[in-house]
């Protein structure tokens, strides 16, 4: 939904010009969106409509060719609902909506009144833009279930809820089905917060609340403060998930504010946030947990450890050490928080012991592990040394990119990353041009930065180098630099200002 929001998105179905635009046009647009698409459709006609519509599609068909829209008449056909005319909006259309959502109490019912624009991510509407959009509404009394539906076919609709007292929340689009971001109004928003601390709020909803609140900040439609405060009514989850997405929208946040000067105090908020958690999970595992809480010990104690918590940095340091002399071995799932955390906070020995590590490990797998963390280190020379390393004959072509993408997270490395490019421009182009990693390599080195003058570097350096396979790339990360700048620039004090009156 991040790239689709852009100016520089594509809708699903699109025309082709030049070949080379094949497989640029194959990404998470075509793949992920479209997926996602369908999976709406799938709940917007239902299972069995859905089954019998394929089944028949595919009796009709068999032998022969078929366009979309015969798999539209088909299920269409199965499902008396309009599909062709609903789907058109979502494939032959870039972006998606959001909706602005109201609420008003009426006795026992809460009439809600929704509201459709196209979602920009910059916040500024740009032409007109109208889905068939399927909307289902779930309550307090029935949150797993859908207890009101429409289609909002046109700009706008009110859609009443039976059975909703005064101090009970809606919400729309449960499980996420719908591919649409949702703006409540405050009050609405306040009724949901109890919901997210005690987890009655299902899983997945409680993930897309917040996803769509800070994907609403970057456009500028909410304030930052007002997400943060919603982001403290996390402090008692325990979904993998959940903090899997949470983690990357509040590193995107973080990223940002690296050019700020409350980062400092934006790092004490996410200790303080994922501190609960990580004392729960701690770091051996408990007989009889399953595989998603191993993986969220070792996403929460990699984030304590960037931010550079003490007690889970100095846990992370004598597991190294002890590691490295053989005296006892990290688990897999707690490695890359270990080999990222002491990379981070260490010095060039530590970053010699990984090497030695990477040169002595068997199994590829580990080696790729080890040469994506090494991008960690902070000190300047140990970064262009992880860089350098990335054009060895150590390490494989098709991973170099992951090496130089993986020192982008911090400011000095995504300065570093970029000389880098610009200084083996040649070499690198010549390996990658006209592949995926091409375009990949593009994006990790430049759309995280948030400075006119960064920006204007790299509008000046494309301007010379020209990348017909990745044109659409350079132009989504240029848009992404001027969003990052826009957020700083309107953001970052009321940020701090926050921060600082709730002491961190």
């Amino acid at each position: 939904m991040e790239l689709d929001a852009l100016t520089n998105s594509h809708p699903i179905e699109v025309p082709v010009g030049h070949p080379g635009e094949i497989d640029e046009i194959f990404d998470a647009i075509s793949y992920s969106k479209g997926a996602s698409v369908i999976r709406m459709l799938h709940d917007y006609v239902g299972e069995k409509a859905f089954k019998e519509g394929l089944c028949y599609h595919l009796d009709k068909f068999k032998y022969s060719n078929a366009t979309t829209e015969d798999l539209w008449n088909s299920l269409s056909h199965a499902s008396s609902k309009p599909v062709a005319d609903v789907m058109e909006t979502w494939t032959k259309q870039m972006g998606f909506p959001v909706l602005s959502v109201t609420a008003e109490q009426k006795g026992d019912s809460r009439e809600v009144n929704i509201k459709q624009n196209k979602f920009f991510a910059d916040g500024v509407s740009q032409g007109s833009y109208h889905w068939q959009v399927p909307v289902s509404i779930s309550s307090s009394a029935n949150p797993c279930e859908s207890v009101a539906s429409t289609l909002l076919d046109k700009a706008s609709c009110i859609v009443t809820v039976n059975g909703v007292k005064p101090n009970q929340w809606v919400k729309l689009n449960p499980g996420q089905v719908g591919f649409y971001r949702v703006q409540y109004s405050p009050a609405m928003l306040e009724l949901l917060l109890p919901a997210i601390n005690d987890n009655s709020l299902p899983p997945r909803d409680r993930l897309g609340l917040q996803s769509d609140l800070f994907a609403l900040c970057r456009a500028g439609l909410v304030a930052g403060p007002d997400v943060l405060k919603v982001v403290e009514a996390f402090g008692n989850e325990t979904n993998y998930t959940v903090w899997n997405d949470l983690i990357s929208n509040l590193g995107g946040v973080g990223a940002i504010l690296q050019y700020s000067d409350c980062y400092p105090s934006f790092q004490a908020f996410s200790i303080k946030l994922f501190e609960p958690i990580g004392n729960k999970l701690g770091w051996d595992p408990v007989e009889g947990e399953g595989h998603l809480d191993a993986l969220l010990r070792g996403l929460i104690i990699g984030r304590l450890g960037k931010y550079g918590h003490p007690a889970m940095l100095a846990e992370a340091r004598q597991r190294f050490d002890a590691h490295c002399k053989g005296e006892s071995t990290i688990p897999a799932d707690l490695r890359s928080a270990v080999y990222s955390t002491v990379l981070k906070h260490g010095d060039g020995g530590t970053l010699d012991s990984t090497m030695k590590l990477f040169r002595e490990a068997d199994l590829h797998e580990e080696k790729v592990r080890l040469m994506r963390c090494m991008g960690a280190v902070s000190q300047p020379e140990l970064i262009n040394k992880v860089l350098e390393f990335s054009m060895s004959s150590e390490v494989r072509s098709q991973d170099t990119v992951f090496v130089i993408a993986g020192v982008t997270g911090s400011l000095m490395g995504r300065e570093l990353a970029w000389q880098f490019l610009q200084d083996n421009w040649d070499e690198l182009h010549n390996r990658y041009a006209g592949g995926l990693l091409f375009s990949r390599l593009v994006k990790a080195t430049t759309d995280s930065f948030a400075t006119e003058k960064s920006l204007k570097e790299i509008q000046d350096f494309f301007a010379k180098h020209s990348v017909p396979n990745a044109e659409r790339t350079v132009q989504q990360s240029l848009e992404n630099i001027r969003l990052n700048i826009t957020w700083l620039s309107r953001d970052a004090n009321n940020v701090r200002v926050w921060l600082q009156d709730n002491k961190y």
